[in-house]
């Protein structure tokens, strides 16, 4: 009879802390999600007007970015509802009540597991699945607006750099590129000042294109003029020509975007047969996320016990300079494997295995069993000078 009463207590108990959980997790979701795609958006737009791509060709890459994103925003706002559900608890003394009749940190670990299952189920899915195929559609996408990076179009009307400001680049007029990647120029003017020879090249036309081997993308000058030295410079030397090719971005910067989008696009049975560092730290990437919903949600309900003279919102600060270090921990391991500064067998896992001796440890010590511990060596240790 006595385990039925607490068997409902339990089941009332639950509801409640779920309820609450939920209401806080999705608030949080709600403003953490508010900031991240606003703030796109906005750029999105920004990109629009200043490269005169209309802003509904660009919308998809919205949507693309939100699924990409929406995994660590999950994880962020589910650790932060945890901390703020538990702690509410503590600072309303219902957890005092709580404990009053059994009820601690591992029950309350149990009432949430249903969230945190879910949430761990959907973040593999959205890790695994989705997003890999959010990030091949939207390669696609920039393929087609030719937007796919900074190097991808030129702006008619404004001053532009490439080569880390070796060649500044300006062209009156601008035709709308074309399908075979090609962009046409008309009125060029071109500044370049490699290893300390200044070049200043002027040309009717100029056409933008990519080598098909070196992947180098080069400007194609026609009918112009090419001035090596300053004017007025006595070793001046001036070269007029019909066609003229000018590199503006190296083949190894472009390979080596395209080497790590790909990487990023694959699909997670592909990457499995793929036998390399960065396919090893992507996967071990993709696996992190959801492993860490399940150690956040542990420590969440640590860091949310508190009491009522404790400062509001200490806790959440404190959960949010961990979640930053555990998630900036994660990415420098992930860029650690694919320079190959790191083995990928100790590689993410051993940040995960880290954080779960940490948690280990601060259970044993709120359950007082390493003070019990440590308490016994110092009666060994003060027996035996007293009897000496």
């Amino acid at each position: 009879m006595l385990f039925k009463i607490i068997n409902y207590q339990n089941k009332i108990i639950s509801k409640y802390l779920l309820r609450n959980l939920i209401v806080f997790f999705f608030a949080i979701f709600f403003i953490i999600g508010l900031l991240v795609f606003g703030n796109q958006f906005v750029l999105t737009v920004q990109e629009s007007v200043e490269n005169g791509i209309p802003v509904v060709e660009l919308l998809p890459l919205i949507t693309y970015n939100m699924i990409r994103d929406i995994p660590i925003i999950l994880i962020l706002s589910l650790f932060l509802s945890i901390i703020i559900s538990i702690s509410q608890l503590y600072k309303n003394s219902e957890a005092l009540v709580m404990n009053s009749i059994g009820l601690g940190e591992r029950d309350f670990i149990s009432f949430i597991q249903p969230i945190v299952i879910l949430s761990f189920i959907l973040i593999f899915c959205l890790t695994i699945f989705a997003v890999p195929w959010a990030k091949q559609q939207k390669s696609f996408a920039e393929s087609q607006t030719v937007n796919a990076s900074e190097f991808s179009f030129i702006t008619e009307g404004k001053f532009e750099s490439f080569k880390n400001g070796e060649i500044v680049f300006y062209a009156a007029e601008s035709s709308i590129i074309d399908t075979d990647g090609e962009q046409n120029m008309e009125e060029v003017f071109i500044y370049a000042d490699g290893n300390g020879n200044p070049t200043i090249v002027l040309a009717s036309e100029a056409k933008k294109y990519t080598d098909s081997r070196s992947k180098s993308v080069y400007l194609r000058l026609k009918d112009g003029i090419r001035y090596e030295g300053l004017p007025g410079d006595k070793n001046i030397n001036i070269l007029n020509f019909d066609l003229y090719d000018l590199e503006i971005i190296s083949g190894d910067t472009q390979k080596s975007i395209t080497n790590f989008s790909e990487i990023e696009e694959m699909t997670s049975i592909n990457l499995l047969s793929q036998n390399s560092l960065l396919a090893n730290a992507e996967m071990q990437w993709r696996f992190s996320q959801p492993i860490s919903i399940l150690l956040l949600s542990v420590l969440g309900v640590f860091l949310g016990k508190s009491s009522p003279r404790t400062g509001k919102g200490i806790n959440v600060i404190i959960g949010i300079i961990i979640f930053m270090l555990y998630n900036n921990s994660l990415l420098v391991a992930k860029n650690s494997i694919e320079v190959g500064q790191l083995n990928p067998i100790i590689g993410m896992w051993g940040i995960h295995l880290f954080l779960f001796l940490i948690l280990i440890i601060f259970y044993q010590f709120r359950e007082g069993k390493i003070t019990h511990f440590i308490d016994k060596i110092l009666f060994f240790n003060n027996k035996e000078k007293n009897h000496v």
